[in-house]
């Protein structure tokens, strides 16, 4: 079973398999004025390339969505890989785009995201 914890003031997404740590991802998060919401959710769905399309411009969520179970909220790629590791959202979890990608691939949806 998998879990994601992430830890907002360490700007970084853990993944665990079983009670072990088998990723740690940089991240990027809310801005002060639209704060990433702490809590515990779920992945409740999957999307490749949200509003754009595999060998066109990249939407601003990168080339993956994870929604989350908090309606509006995810964990997704970007278009600006240069925000990774400061406050710059609204409130989403934004990852290098090769990491959403590979966290998408290993995660499956059901599974359980703390945000601390």
């Amino acid at each position: 079973m998998y879990l994601i914890v992430i830890e907002l003031k360490r700007f970084r997404l853990f993944l665990y398999r079983d009670g072990r740590l088998i990723r740690s991802y940089p991240i990027a998060i809310g801005k002060v004025a639209s704060t990433t919401p702490q809590g515990t959710y779920r992945i409740i769905n999957k999307v490749p390339y949200p509003y754009s399309y595999p060998g066109g411009p990249l939407s601003p969520f990168g080339t993956y969505w994870l929604g989350l179970s908090r309606p509006h909220y995810g964990i997704h790629g970007t278009n600006r890989p240069s925000s990774i590791g400061k406050r710059v959202s609204k409130g989403c979890i934004r990852l290098h785009n090769h990491d959403v990608n590979q966290l998408a691939r290993i995660v499956p949806i059901g599974t359980t995201v703390i945000i601390r």
